[in-house]
């Protein structure tokens, strides 16, 4: 009977001492997939976000998106986070028909076809919440599940993101297998094109699916793959679909006791196909170009808990 105390006892220890070291592992497997880890509660970790989007259709182009975050764990199954956006971009004959174009982040501006475009700006805050389910160190099966929700407000831009985040562990749980399905309904200020010197709001519909696996190759260290499938509709009931593009790439990721940092690229794969709503000239040799969607994009993420 003590021997069933015992070890009974040892196992609790042993599944909390997991737990507390992955929910701090809350930090990033991925660059873009999000895994059901959460922070302990009572926890607080500050993350910075860098993602560079480079080349278009032609001419030149380099957006720099930054993402300044605070993560706090409400409870150890409930981490909620506040944090704002800015971006920065340089453009020229980048667009369809080597026209200069803004980004879809900075659409409302209005560069001339032949402008060498440069701004930067303060875009959106936000708020953060993820409700972790289920978790898969606490089950034999090791399966785990999350749910998401993300609104953003800015002087241009409204969203609200919602994901299912599942997850699945494997080998003692140095192998995780992550899947995301994302729908995000927005609205954007952008110039009306009926009735010139006045703006509108337009609405869109971003639903992405996402799958990636990480394997911990060595103490600390993980080294990941991730393929991305984002889909854009000119509406919010999924009808006049404008875009669908698939990234791929890989991620190497580095977690100490109290500092994190996470690299990844993604480079977009030749599977664009044309829709209804596509923009003419956007998509040149099976890849998409529109105002979001570049060829290759660098992530680095880094973050410390205190």
């Amino acid at each position: 009977m003590r021997i069933g105390v015992t070890i009974r006892a040892a196992a609790f220890v042993a599944a909390s001492a997991s737990l507390s070291s992955a929910a701090h592992a809350g930090e990033p497997l991925f660059g873009y997939i999000y895994t059901t880890d959460t922070l302990p509660k009572g926890k607080v970790e500050v993350e910075q976000w860098v993602t560079l989007r480079n080349e278009k259709v032609a001419g030149s182009f380099n957006q720099i998106d930054e993402r300044t975050e605070v993560e706090y764990g409400l409870t150890d199954n409930l981490q909620v986070a506040l944090y704002a956006d800015a971006t920065w971009v340089k453009a020229y004959h980048n667009g369809p028909f080597g026209q200069t174009t803004p980004p879809e982040r900075l659409v409302y501006d209005t560069p001339g076809p032949d402008d060498h475009y440069e701004n930067s700006r303060f875009t959106d805050v936000a708020a953060e919440a993820i409700w972790r389910v289920r978790s898969p160190l606490l089950h034999k099966d090791g399966i785990g599940v999350a749910l998401y929700v993300e609104p953003s407000w800015g002087a241009r831009f409204r969203e609200v993101e919602t994901k299912l985040i599942l997850q699945k562990n494997f080998l003692d749980d140095r192998l995780v297998i992550a899947a995301n399905v994302t729908y995000a309904p927005e609205y954007r200020l952008v110039p009306d094109d009926n009735n010139p010197g006045h703006n509108g709001w337009q609405e869109e519909t971003d639903t992405n699916i996402g799958i990636g696996a990480s394997y911990r190759f060595a103490p600390k260290w993980s080294a990941a793959v991730e393929l991305n499938n984002e889909r854009e509709f000119n509406s919010l009931n999924f009808t006049h679909e404008s875009n669908s593009a698939y990234f791929f790439g890989p991620s190497i990721h580095f977690g100490g006791r109290k500092f994190f940092a996470t690299l990844s690229y993604l480079e977009q794969l030749p599977w664009a196909t044309t829709h209804s709503d596509s923009v003419d000239g956007a998509i040149v040799g099976c890849h998409t170009y529109d105002n979001d969607f570049e060829q290759r994009r660098f992530r680095l993420k880094v973050g410390y808990l205190f």
